[in-house]
């Protein structure tokens, strides 16, 4: 059986990284996935073949915590902002998003305040 040519990158220990951290990981990945390339075309050992899948996962990791974190200082920075960037609004549906909010569904017109007001329900106490 072959031996582990590589320890695949762990998705937990990418997450401790700093932004910068994970970006010179993925140049270097990036770079190995490009020399075991090289070696595919020039006839390669087959362990260098079997590796490029493993360097190609571990490149989608490190992309994928990267962008998470991007996109978590994203929220952070527009916590609390009236506009934010659609793609960190809430998904939900189409219309859920068109509907009405809490504060527009308790509104009334003018006109059905001014009936409101002028022809209110009386509430009379019965004896009984």
């Amino acid at each position: 059986p072959p031996s582990r040519v590589m320890a695949p990158v762990k998705a937990y220990e990418l997450r401790d990284k700093s932004k910068e951290d994970l970006l010179a990981q993925l140049d270097e990945l990036k770079l190995e996935l490009s020399n075991l390339r090289v070696a595919k075309v020039t006839g390669g050992a087959a362990s260098k073949l079997m590796k490029i899948k493993v360097v190609r996962k571990a490149i989608a990791r490190v992309l994928t915590v990267y962008n998470t974190k991007v996109k978590e200082a994203a929220r952070e920075l527009y916590k609390g902002k009236k506009y934010a960037p659609k793609d960190i609004r809430a998904k939900k549906t189409r219309a859920l998003r068109r509907a009405l909010t809490p504060k527009e569904k308790g509104q009334k017109t003018v006109r059905a305040a001014k009936k409101a007001t002028h022809f209110s329900t009386k509430k009379y106490a019965l004896k009984a």
